[in-house]
């Protein structure tokens, strides 16, 4: 074994070990093993949100996109950015509901505000086929990492199996417990290893952050602008408004918010967080470090940037520790991922058609889940050939589709029906599977329209068309579910 590979297995045995420590003691029903009780306080929540927020994709797929498609890659950050500034009038408002009506999962609050526990197993659905995709990053990431810095001595197949056998017992034993303490490591080692690189390595192989980007100019101008086709200008503002409204949408996210104490404790967060993204600016220099001194990448071997400059760079010792910060990257999100998935799939599925079913059942079924969606997500990790950032777009375009109904439910007069949100969430799915299997495009469909209409994210257009199905819908169902009410 060689010290790089010994050092990523003493991350992960400590990883275990937190796990298991952090559950010690406590009771794990349904909302202490998703929600921990409702008692984690304010620097808990924000490195549990953060824990879910920085993974795998921030430390390999921002500088893999950097490296393969330059300036179109800063949509990261400014989604991020942006979307903390909708949570400060978001989040506490989901919280304070969610304590009322005693809630532990993102289908919960639909069920609660629409009154249809169909729309919670719809909801709930959309989450697990979002989240499969995110499941596979960090997968991938891991196997990636664990290839990488084991100088080819595991493949990248076994490390995909390892990683899924042990984030599956990770998740069964501590719930969000064991992902909260991890991510206290996680984060620290994350911003220490990130910030170390984004600024050495520019230096060490350029001198200075401006003759890193001449050079780069020299070789691969288009690097350093957003093409006029493909990734333009109207992709880019598309896909930011798109991640923006998506953010909070995530289940695993969503029910984060359910772990605070208190809801100031999201505006606080929503002030602080914003520097914390500026992290996402080392990434990207790593991934320019590397255009030139590690050329012809291609495809989804971009995500090897980042590694690849690494281990030209440094030695063994130094490698084991950068793989060990980025597993934990997988293992935090990846996690709470998982929990929420299985949880979903028990307590809003499964009990919403077998209700007479007591809560130890639901605990019992969702911790056997696990290892089932982890297995779905095992086949197509190791049968995905596409970058780690495409996947996390394509999950991101399913998951922004529940974005209206919630936005509407807010509303003191929410005019939508539970007809209009289901068909809205269903019609705007549909709309995103359609195009993204067949590979269509608005190009292809339309070939006569404005370049800049071309461009649009597929699931901005999906998501005007949910809005529109979603009041039309509404304001026809209202009518006959008023009068049903009134006989």
């Amino acid at each position: 074994m060689n010290l790089a590979l010994f050092i990523i297995l003493a991350f992960l045995l400590l990883a275990l070990y937190l796990g298991i420590r952090a559950s010690k003691g406590k009771e794990m029903n349904l909302e202490e093993w998703t929600v921990a009780g409702r008692g984690f306080s304010g620097i808990f929540v924000f490195l549990l949100m953060a824990g879910e927020i920085y993974t795998t994709f921030s430390f390999l797929g921002g500088s893999g996109w950097a490296y393969g498609k330059g300036t179109p890659a800063l949509y990261v950050m400014i989604y991020i950015t942006l979307s903390y500034v909708l949570s400060y009038w978001l989040l506490p408002s989901i919280w304070r509901y969610a304590k009322e009506h005693n809630l532990v999962s993102q289908s919960d609050f639909f069920v609660s505000k629409y009154k249809s526990p169909y729309l919670g197993v719809l909801v709930a659905i959309v989450g697990v086929i979002a989240m499969i995709p995110i499941i596979v990053v960090q997968l991938k990431g891991l196997g990636i990492i664990v290839s990488q810095a084991s100088y080819g001595a595991i493949s990248l197949s076994t490390a995909v199996w390892v990683g899924a056998i042990c984030l599956t017992v990770y998740v069964m034993i501590s719930g969000i417990h064991g992902s909260a303490w991890t991510a206290v490591i996680k984060d620290f080692m994350m911003v220490g290893i990130i910030g170390f690189l984004g600024v050495y390595l520019p230096l060490h192989y350029y001198g200075s952050y401006h003759d890193m980007f001449q050079a780069i100019y020299s070789v691969k101008p288009e690097l350093l602008k957003l093409p006029d086709e493909g990734y333009s200008v109207s992709w880019f503002i598309s896909t930011v408004i798109l991640l923006v409204l998506g953010f909070y949408m995530w289940p695993q996210v969503f029910s984060s918010t359910y772990t605070a104490k208190s809801g100031k404790v999201f505006r606080r967060n929503a002030i602080i967080s914003p520097l914390y993204t500026l992290m996402l600016l080392f990434v990207f220099f790593v991934g320019y470090a590397a255009v030139l001194k590690v050329p012809g990448l291609q495809g989804g071997d971009v995500d090897l940037a980042l590694l690849s400059l690494s281990i030209q760079t440094f030695d063994p010792w130094f490698i084991g520790i950068i793989g060990g910060a980025g597993l934990l990257t997988a293992l935090v999100p990846g996690s709470m991922i998982l929990l929420s998935a299985s949880t979903l799939l028990s307590k809003n599925v499964y009990k919403v058609f077998v209700p007479s079913a007591p809560d130890e059942r639901v605990v019992k079924l969702a911790k056997m889940l696990v290892p089932f969606i982890a297995l779905i997500s095992v086949y197509f990790t190791l049968n995905e050939g596409t970058t780690l950032a495409t996947i996390s777009l394509m999950g991101y375009n399913i998951m922004t589709q529940l974005f209206p109904s919630l936005i509407f439910s807010l509303r003191k007069r929410n005019f939508v029906t539970k007809q209009g949100a289901a068909t809205g969430i269903i019609v705007g799915l549909a709309t995103v599977t359609y195009i993204t299997l067949s590979g269509t495009t608005i190009a292809t469909l339309f070939p006569n329209i404005p370049q800049g209409v071309k461009d649009l994210n597929i699931g901005f257009i999906a998501l005007f068309i949910n809005v529109i199905i979603t009041i039309i819908v509404s304001l026809m169902t209202k009518k006959l579910n008023n009068r049903q009410s009134n006989i």
